[in-house]
This record gives C-alpha cells, structure tokens and sequence, in this order.
C-alpha cells in the first residue's frame, strides 16, 4: 500500500501536520524532516527544482520519517513518468479542474492496463531492477492527490473524488482566494466559507482533504472546518520568519543594532553595523 495512503488511514481525528519544502536543498529538506513533520511537499510546481534535485531530496528525506509529497509543475504525463522513475511515490497534481484531468492524472502513474506509465527495467523507482515483479505491483503503491484551486474545481469536487485512484483531494487557498477575485486574500471570510462546505462535501464522501495555512492560527481554523491532513507554510518561509524575528529583536526601532560585549554590556551601534 502507498505509504501516504497508510499515514491518512492510521490517523484517526488526527490531522498529519506536514509542511511545504520551497528551498530545493537537500540538505535543508533533510534538516525539514527531522523538524517532526509527517509529511512535506517536494515541490517542482513553483521552485526551480529539477529531476537531478528531486534525486537528492528524495534521498536526503529518506533519511527521515518526514513522507514526501512531489507535486509536479503540471499534469503531464511525460513529467509523471520521470519523477515516478526518480523514485516518487505519491504525487500532487496542481491545478485539476474536472473528472477528465482526474482520470489523467491518475493513468500517468499507473503501469498498463490501468495505465499509460512507461516502462523502464532500470530506474530509482524499482530500486535498479531489484523489487520483485515491479510492473505488477508498482501501481498499488502509488498516491495520488489533485488540487482543486478554483470555484469550478470545487463545484466538480463529487466526479472528481469517483474517479478511480485518486487518493486524497487538496484545496490551494492561495490560488482559490484569486479565482475568487480576492488575490492574496487566503483568508476572506468567501474563501474560508467555500472552503469549509468542500471539507464537509469531502466528509460526506469519505475522502481525505488537506489544505496549507500560512501560520498556526490559519491552520487551527482549517482543522476545525474539517480538514484531514494540514500544512503550514513552508521551509523558506519558517526560515525567513526565524531569520526577521531575530532582526527584530536585536534592531531598535530607529534601525540602530544592540551590540553586547563583557565589558560595556548592551548598547547600540548607530547603522545597523
């Protein structure tokens, strides 16, 4: 079974929290999965991350029990062959807007008859040749999640979430939020409304359904609506926020910086030098 699959069935009234890894560093996605997070989005959608990379981050987070995610740039089904065959097991689909695209998606990771993957005798994927009867059983281990970024996507949330293979559905507040002509708005209270029917519509159904919430209080308010699986921001945006706050704390109001030494205790240093 697919691992990811696994963690949302083990988890009862928990909501796995995960996180999103916009860095494409290794070392930064391995220092991510120790953090404690259950899963982690591998993103390929909106970072400058290439199949080489995604090698090195699958590696560098195999080394933790942090679950990766990759979403890949777009619902293609060449892309899908490589990144399976780099050694991904559950895949996030930007941008799915009907059944159609959902039954797309899902094909390109699945070997024939139930799919169109290619097949190749040596790749990451099959652990270089070495998984037993791989063509045969490579299809239950992989996952599937689509996201549904746009009022039309969610009013199709029903044929979608029939389709076939599709593991879990993810609603990208961001991208909703400006469909919905509130850009950079994630939060208004229309987008949230829209949001919270599609966790109850998705409850009715029993489909898994995950979102991400730029800060703790975003997220607390997506559980409470229902939300199966969270993330919250992203290893960039937890690093620039450790970063400022640290700026802040030692910068006065008027820019000048606290310098401490042992001998003549805090003062400031006009300049920020």
């Amino acid at each position: 079974m697919n691992a990811f699959r696994q963690l949302l069935m083990s988890a009862g009234s928990h909501a796995p929290v995960g996180t999103w890894v916009m860095s494409a560093s290794p070392i930064v996605a391995e220092a991510i999965g120790n953090a404690g997070f259950e899963w982690g989005v591998l993103d390929m959608e909106h970072t400058p991350l290439d199949l080489m990379g995604l090698v090195h981050m699958l590696q560098a987070v195999g080394n933790t029990k942090m679950l990766p995610v990759v979403r890949v740039p777009w619902n293609d089904t060449v892309t899908v062959k490589r990144v399976l065959d780099a050694g991904a097991h559950t895949l996030l689909f930007p941008f799915v807007q009907n059944a159609d695209e959902a039954r797309r998606a899902v094909a390109a990771t699945r070997y024939p008859p139930e799919g169109v993957r290619g097949m190749a005798g040596m790749s990451r994927g099959s652990k270089f040749g070495t998984v037993p009867d791989h063509f045969r059983t490579a299809n239950r281990t992989m996952g599937v999640i689509v996201q549904l970024e746009t009022p039309e996507a969610v009013a199709n949330l029903e044929a979608i979430a029939a389709v076939p293979g599709i593991d879990a559905l993810f609603l990208g507040p961001v991208d909703l939020s400006g469909a919905m002509g509130h850009v950079g708005q994630p939060t208004h209270p229309a987008v949230m409304s829209l949001m919270a029917g599609a966790a109850q519509r998705c409850k009715g159904l029993g489909m898994p359904v995950g979102t991400v919430g730029g800060t703790p209080e975003a997220v607390v308010q997506y559980r409470a609506a229902g939300y199966t699986f969270v993330a919250i921001a992203s290893d960039l945006g937890l690093l620039m926020r450790g970063a400022q706050a640290a700026v802040k704390a030692l910068t006065t109001p008027d820019g000048e910086t606290h310098v401490h030494t042992l001998a003549g205790g805090t003062q400031t240093q006009p300049g920020g030098y």
